[in-house]
């Protein structure tokens, strides 16, 4: 995906914004930790995709109901200190890159260990 410096720089800030607010007064009624990897702007600004992982993987639908219904209470907390022209709507999708990546290491691992 081309993103603009401007889609960056509101991504970012996006991130930030919506790791704060959760932390701060979401994460408390959270069956897991959640840590924001990732958010995606798209062209028009309009919807920003945010990318989580989570420390318990088996409450990954429940966290996902749970932050979508919250994303109107996100979007209005977000919106009063990035003062942008349209406050995107949040999509929360669940990160799998890192369980990939852990998988693929330890395939890689073993692999090397039966080679020695």
């Amino acid at each position: 995906m081309n993103e603009t410096r401007k889609q960056k720089r509101i991504a970012s800030l996006l991130k930030e914004e919506v790791s704060r607010v959760i932390i701060e007064d979401i994460q408390d009624f959270m069956p897991t930790l959640i840590t924001i990897t990732r958010v995606e702007i798209s062209k028009d600004l309009k919807s920003a995709y945010v990318y989580l992982t989570l420390l318990d993987k088996k409450h990954k639908q429940t966290i996902l109901n749970e932050l979508e219904k919250k994303s109107g209470y996100l979007r209005k907390s977000i919106a009063s200190v990035t003062k942008l022209k349209y406050n995107p709507k949040l999509i929360f999708s669940y990160d799998s890159g890192r369980e990939y990546k852990e998988k693929m290491d330890k395939l890689l691992d073993k692999i090397k260990t039966n080679g020695d």
